[in-house]
């Protein structure tokens, strides 16, 4: 997968926020101080202040004049995923954020996976946003037409295996056969064996269900039977902290309570940290002491779609920890070597391969509502 991108650094937290009514209480509060208190609230960086003109990101409606002069109605927020497992929503607004990747806008729609490289790689429908590592467009242009794939790859496999290799399979034995690679980019190795192939595809398709969450009109994953998890009782109050009770495989919440949780979902970490604990610091990060501005701002009350969020959360990090031994003692068996690829003339990868492809059927509104030219 040659193209490979960053994700979008936002440059100010209060962009994004794990639910779409506190981003429209921000941006009510920013669009109605004026001067020196909008500035203190933007947080302006060396790219963007409330000076800054910037195009309309690409398929979303924002003005683009300066935000001090005119904010325009807020846009409608997108979702996107903030940190591994966690789904947020972004304000997508160009005038308010550092670096917003157009190009990964231009090619985001109903088909398009994002695989995000860390030590165990992830796949996510949503725009990957902030300190994640480098993510690889699974399709160059919009409406899957161009696989980001190095060119002559997908004939040369199905050659070896005996029959058509699709883009969505390469991307499916990324996550069975991956293992960590130098500087944490992981390593792919590709087996010559078409059986061993067939096993990864299984493996690997198990695994971008589980991690897809139902996106792209797929089921939500399910635990089978009585395993599934539920609120045994109802959140009644603003949880204090989140804790585990091992005994009884029970998550307390705010007087209430989920199980069953089992005890790898309580341990499972990515990037050093415990996920539900990352995403319940998320959640609760308005009301820390230091928190300030428009970081402050965020719900009064624990919102009822946070605890189905965290129903599914459980449910997805049970299946993965059910899998992980599976996927740790997956072994692809005999290799293409790189030789076999660059006589091949599938490595090294052209240039052009390692850019965005040009876009040139829309157009796209540029600062003070001039069309761009791409």
């Amino acid at each position: 997968m040659p193209w490979a991108v960053r994700p979008l650094r936002l440059g100010r937290d209060w962009v994004a926020a794990p639910d779409p009514a506190t981003l429209r209480a921000r941006w009510t509060a920013l669009a109605a101080a004026k001067g020196t208190e909008q500035e203190r609230l933007f947080r302006p960086a060396r790219g963007r202040t409330p000076a800054t003109g910037a195009a309309a990101l690409p398929g979303q409606r924002s003005a683009t004049a300066p935000f001090a002069a005119a904010p325009g109605p807020c846009p409608q927020p997108v979702r996107v995923l903030r940190a591994p497992f966690d789904e947020q929503w972004l304000l997508p607004d160009q005038r308010l954020i550092d670096a917003a990747r157009p190009e990964l806008w231009r090619v985001r729609d109903d088909r398009q996976l994002f695989l995000v490289e860390a030590p165990e790689p992830l796949v996510t429908a949503h725009l990957p946003v902030g300190r994640l590592g480098r993510l690889r467009p699974l399709h160059r242009r919009p409406g899957g037409a161009e696989p980001n794939l190095a060119p002559g790859l997908p004939a040369l496999l199905g050659e070896r295996y005996g029959g058509p290799v699709a883009t969505e399979d390469v991307l499916c034995w990324i996550l069975a056969a991956s293992r960590p690679g130098p500087k944490g980019v992981p390593e792919v190795p590709l087996t010559a064996d078409p059986e061993r192939w067939r096993a990864g595809l299984e493996l690997g398709r198990r695994l971008l269900a589980v991690q897809l969450r139902g996106a792209r009109g797929g089921d939500a994953p399910r635990l089978p039977g009585g395993r599934r998890p539920y609120v045994r009782s109802a959140v009644t109050a603003w949880p204090d902290g989140l804790a585990y009770d091992p005994e009884t495989e029970t998550l307390p919440l705010g007087g209430g309570s989920i199980s069953p949780v089992p005890a790898g979902v309580w341990e499972y970490e990515t990037q050093g940290a415990r996920v539900l604990e990352a995403w319940f610091a998320a959640r609760t990060a308005h009301r820390a002491a230091g928190a300030e501005g428009l970081e402050a701002l965020g719900p009064v009350e624990w919102p009822q779609a946070w605890t189905s969020e965290l129903l599914s959360l459980v449910t997805t990090l049970a299946l993965l920890a059910d899998l992980a031994a599976t996927r740790a003692a997956f072994e692809p068996g005999p290799t293409v070597s790189v030789g076999d690829l660059e006589a091949a003339g599938v490595l090294p990868p052209p240039r052009w391969a390692r850019r965005p492809a040009s876009v040139l059927d829309h157009r796209e509104e540029g600062p003070g509502g001039q069309f761009a030219l791409l």
